[in-house]
């Protein structure tokens, strides 16, 4: 019992530490987002502000380079774009692998798998233009948004065909039995039991998207009007007259921060129920 017990306390002060690990910067970044760039500068350690204010949030707001509501339209257009096609491709594609029976589809799927090793945004870069200049499509946000269409997110694929082959066997055959083809058993049986993963997969990928930073740089750079927060936060830092307004960059960066965290707030009981479900069985 003793043994136990020692046991649970070293797993509490691991789970503490990594909690403590993960919570102080975001701590640190809202405390700080209240207090003066010259603080900021002559007392970076100092996590509570001595004179707080609300200047930066209200600069951020009046700011001519980082016009606040069309680079959140930006964010929003392209998070929901993202995810929508996260969701879809995940749930077809997982649901196919799982149940469907065709041709080279364990060559297909470990083809797919090979993409895990693979960090496609930075490695794809070149080629992806060249793609784009041979359909004479101009780099642009939408160009981005109609590439996302075509993307193969792996991962999700993994939670879904797993989340297919937990489900007990009779389901798909009792739907077989009763005439349904097998998109309609998808539609009709299938994705309603699907939702706890495929909730997962939402908020995976709005966060992944929404903290976008390296494509949405790319394919705006000139095109300003374009640009989604993210990529917008980093005209706060030379922006009010100052070589480095960290002030306003953490201020912005709180701002950008609040969506993600909603959205875990709302579908928090959904996105652990689907992770749960999505790892029983592979």
């Amino acid at each position: 019992m003793k043994a136990i017990k020692i046991k649970r306390f070293f797993i509490y002060v691991i789970l503490f530490l990594i909690l403590f690990v993960t919570l102080v910067p975001l701590l640190y970044t809202f405390c700080a987002s209240f207090k003066s760039n010259m603080e900021m500068l002559t007392n970076p350690a100092s996590m509570i502000p001595e004179n707080p204010t609300l200047d930066n949030y209200i600069k951020v707001w009046q700011s001519e380079d980082f016009n606040f509501f069309r680079m959140y339209i930006n964010s929003i257009m392209y998070t929901l774009v993202s995810v929508f096609t996260a969701v879809f491709i995940s749930s077809m594609a997982g649901y196919a692998f799982a149940v469907g029976r065709f041709r080279f589809k364990k060559l297909i799927f470990t083809a797919f798998s090979s993409l895990l090793f693979i960090k496609l945004g930075s490695v794809s870069i070149y080629a992806t233009f060249d793609v784009l200049n041979l359909l004479h499509i101009k780099r642009s946000l939408y160009s981005l948004m109609l590439i996302h269409l075509f993307s193969v997110p792996v991962v999700n694929i993994y939670l879904v065909r797993s989340f297919v082959f937990s489900l007990p066997g009779g389901i798909i055959e009792a739907a077989k039995i009763d005439g349904c083809t097998f998109f309609t058993t998808f539609l009709r049986v299938i994705l309603p039991l699907l939702k706890p993963v495929l909730a997962t997969i939402a908020i995976l990928s709005f966060k992944n998207s929404w903290n976008d930073y390296l494509m949405p740089t790319i394919f705006t750079l000139t095109r300003p009007e374009q640009r989604t927060v993210i990529v917008g936060l980093l005209a706060l830092k030379n922006s009010d007259g100052a070589a480095t307004n960290w002030n306003l960059m953490l201020a912005g960066s709180v701002v950008s921060m609040l969506p993600v965290i909603i959205a875990y707030i709302c579908a928090n009981k959904y996105f652990v129920n689907g992770i749960a479900a999505g790892a029983v069985k592979g």
